[in-house]
């Protein structure tokens, strides 16, 4: 398990960083009046909305592969004991267990079913608020890991595998940054549906 925590890790902050560049074009935007959606010459355009954290990408578990040989200096077994509640072992850590896989895929659907109710405004005030806190935890414990790792091995690790858990706890402090705007306008809109 040691041996593929390195690549596995850098392949999911590549991962986050390539959803994170393809959600800027792709992003779902709110509902908007023909009013609101006229160009605006002196605006800024919208801040792009990142992927949810905890998406899978086939780059994590082929990356995780191509290290089976490598020897790492991180010690996983050694890590989830300090860290025993973190969602890093529930959602990324490397695994060829069925069974956690399985968990891991039915809880990326029932979050994008959450989101799509919080995007259509058919969730209720509990569920958006419950989406967004659960984002801000992901986010919140993917930094704490990262920034664990780096504490204790940035002068075992090579240069590039720095630069990959720097990139991941900036795009969760970024996403950290974003969500209690999100939860705001997601609110708002709910509102506004309920007093039409």
């Amino acid at each position: 398990m040691r041996k593929t925590i390195g690549l596995a890790l850098i392949g999911l902050a590549a991962a986050l960083a390539l959803l994170w560049y393809a959600a800027r074009s792709t992003a779902e935007q709110p509902e908007r009046s023909p009013a609101a959606s006229a160009p605006h010459t002196s605006a800024a355009p919208p801040a792009p909305k990142l992927p949810p954290a905890d998406a899978v990408d086939p780059a994590v578990s082929a990356m995780a592969q191509s290290a089976a040989n490598a020897t790492y200096p991180v010690d996983l077994d050694q890590l989830r004991a300090r860290l025993p509640d973190n969602l890093y072992w529930t959602l990324g850590a490397p695994t060829d267990d069925a069974e956690i896989l399985r968990a891991r895929a039915e809880r990326a659907r029932q979050s994008n079913e959450l989101y799509g109710k919080v995007l259509s405004t058919t969730a209720s005030e509990a569920e958006v608020r419950s989406y967004y806190a659960d984002k801000r935890r992901v986010s919140e414990d993917y930094i704490q890991f990262a920034e664990l790792v780096l504490a204790e091995h940035r002068e075992q690790l090579p240069d590039e595998h720095i630069g990959l858990y720097e990139l991941s706890i900036r795009l969760h402090r970024a996403r950290l940054v974003e969500i209690p705007r999100d939860m705001d306008e997601a609110l708002a809109r709910l509102r506004a549906k309920q007093a039409r």
